[in-house]
């Protein structure tokens, strides 16, 4: 039998969303190798943005490759 939770964290875990991974500014996101990839240009924009820069990033793949499933992730079909 498991121990009850402590409300604290009962709490924190009824907020949790998927995307949380993608939009907290602080804290702990258990996510894939490819969920990371994708977080890393995400968190570059930010910093970007904080230091008075307008940046843009671009992620590309050749079919099959790790990039490929990245650019997927990213919301836009890896080119064929």
């Amino acid at each position: 039998m498991n121990a009850p939770l402590p409300e604290h964290i009962r709490k924190a875990l009824e907020t949790v969303t998927l995307d949380d991974k993608y939009s907290l500014d602080y804290g702990r996101a258990f996510m894939s190798g490819v969920q990371a990839l994708v977080k890393l240009p995400m968190l570059q924009r930010q910093r970007d943005a904080l230091a008075g820069r307008n940046t843009a990033g671009f992620i590309s793949g050749y079919r099959g490759s790790p990039w490929a499933a990245t650019t997927r992730r990213c919301g836009r079909p890896a080119s064929t």
